[in-house]
């Protein structure tokens, strides 16, 4: 018997007091590169308030995964059409019954099996994840799928190397043994501190071309305007 969302909702506990079960990042390698996926995305989209990016966070679905303790907490999830404000977990019968539109998973020895055949199945086949990539930080390898139909299909790299992700609107790709964001230009999206660093030389070199102006004004004998 099929039941109403309000109804499955019903029977849920109350997911605000939820919290997402910690989960210990493989390395530092892991640690930075994740720090590195959000804080990019976030600068790139820090006029927006439509979305939200879950770091190592829980993410509640069922009943049943409660019971059996069986918590998935991808290592990078995005939802869009949605609040960005703080959580403490994911609980999707608390999200208007949101899954994640894109999953990124930081491969480990450790992680690797389970991230390309459990997860993948769970994202594919429950969470109807549109998109989803693996990462390894160790050995740089990485894949990307979008859900066609019912089941996943590799994502073909463009000639550059770079995987398209419609969801994003940007491609991914390996910069410095890093996984990083690109633009449809194939231009790398900046961190933070990249982009303050753009700006600082951009505003020194606008400085130096005025005072190559000057000094040529002043060898015409044209004292320059302050």
């Amino acid at each position: 018997m099929s039941i109403t969302a309000e109804q499955f909702e019903a029977l849920m506990p109350d997911g605000t007091q939820v919290e997402s079960e910690y989960i210990e990042m493989e390395s530092t390698l892991h640690y930075l590169q994740l720090a590195l996926l959000v804080s990019c995305l976030d600068w790139l989209w820090r006029d927006r308030t439509d979305y939200f990016i879950g770091a190592n966070l829980t993410i509640y679905f069922s009943r049943q995964q409660l019971r059996n303790r069986d918590f998935r907490g991808p290592d990078f999830f995005l939802v869009r059409n949605t609040s960005k404000q703080p959580r403490k977990s994911w609980v999707v019968w608390e999200e208007e019954g949101k899954y994640p539109d894109l999953i990124i998973e930081l491969l480990s020895n450790s992680t690797a099996e389970t991230d390309k055949t459990t997860k993948k199945n769970l994202y594919q086949d429950q969470f109807r994840t549109q998109e989803y990539f693996w990462f390894s930080p160790d050995d740089l390898e990485l894949n990307g799928f979008k859900l066609v139909g019912q089941e996943y299909q590799e994502i073909i790299p463009n000639t550059a190397g770079l995987l398209k992700s419609e969801v994003l609107g940007l491609f991914l790709g390996i910069y410095q043994e890093k996984l990083r964001y690109f633009t449809s230009e194939g231009d790398l999206v900046s961190t933070p501190e990249e982009a303050a660093l753009k700006a600082e030389n951009r505003a020194n070199e606008a400085q130096n071309r005025a005072e190559r102006l000057a000094e040529q004004l002043r060898s015409l004998g044209i004292e320059p305007m302050e």
